[in-house]
């Protein structure tokens, strides 16, 4: 053992790390970066910048074209009584990280293109954007969701109701708490990604990251929707969720629908939580 621990040393010594890593980072008090600074809590400003209505409105137009993309997807894949015939699963999820994909690309200049209420909460905590903004942006969301699946819904009424609307809903033989913590999990792996590419010093140190950014975030809804479409549906966006039950407006639709909210906001939460205290290292102020 003091043969291996030796070993350890001498190529600790011999192969430091270029950079600073951790809290030794943040102890060398220069940064070849720059960190933008908190969000304040109100910008009362802000009400009165045609930029900001011009970010709202690009949310509301990307989680408009995204639920209408997604939801018809849906239905295509339950129409079908052998999914041999369609595109299945992964097509769907295929469909919901594709989107995301490409409309995190277009709005990402304009907005941040959050498209997603839970990815605006984990960004509130970790004071990326103002109060005003984060319920400005959550209510067009939903009413870009809302609107997304009304269109689809006034395309094909009677195909609309009869398969499902898209809605999420705890599939039979799980659990309400399997559901949530579903939801709670996939969307820590959406935000906690949201986090990475969009962080700071990487965008500093790596020129191509801001333009990749918005693949990682596509790939990781597309992973979550393989590993939990067979439980929930998978929400992990609110307004996604609001939107399909508010239209489809079934008991189906209600009865979890509680999940769609309190999971996501969670997994939000803990993934702002995560990345503010390990990632970036952000020591404890003690007296």
């Amino acid at each position: 053992m003091e043969g291996r621990e030796e070993d350890v040393r001498v190529g600790a010594n011999k192969y430091g790390e270029r950079q600073p890593i951790g809290t030794a980072a943040q102890a060398q008090g220069v940064k070849d970066y720059t960190e933008p600074p908190p969000a304040p809590l109100f910008e009362p400003g802000e009400l009165s910048s045609w930029s900001f209505y011009r970010a709202g409105i690009a949310e509301f137009v990307a989680t408009f074209l995204f639920l209408y993309i997604t939801v018809l997807t849906v239905m295509g894949v339950a129409k079908s009584p052998t999914k041999c015939s369609t595109v299945g699963i992964q097509g769907i999820a295929w469909a919901f990280g594709g989107m995301i994909f490409a409309l995190v690309y277009c709005t990402a200049g304009i907005s941040g293109g959050h498209i997603n209420p839970a990815v605006t909460f984990g960004l509130l905590l970790a004071r990326k954007l103002s109060l005003t903004r984060a319920v400005f942006y959550m209510l067009m969301q939903c009413l870009g969701a809302i609107c997304g699946a009304a269109v689809v819904k006034a395309f094909q009424k009677s195909q609309y109701e009869m398969l499902g609307g898209g809605a999420n809903t705890v599939s039979k033989g799980y659990a309400k708490g399997s559901g949530l913590g579903a939801e709670i999990v996939g969307t820590f792996v959406l935000v906690y990604t949201v986090f990475s590419a969009t962080d700071a010093k990487r965008s500093a140190r790596d020129s191509h990251v801001p333009i990749l950014a918005p693949l990682p975030i596509g790939f990781a809804v597309f992973l979550v929707h393989l590993a939990t479409i067979p439980i929930t549906g998978t929400g992990i966006n609110p307004a996604r969720s609001l939107g399909a039950a508010l239209i489809f407006n079934k008991d189906q639709a209600w009865d979890d629908h509680w999940i769609f909210w309190v999971g996501p906001f969670i997994g939000a939460a803990l993934a702002s939580l995560y990345h503010q205290i390990v990632i970036k290292a952000i020591p404890f102020k003690s007296k």
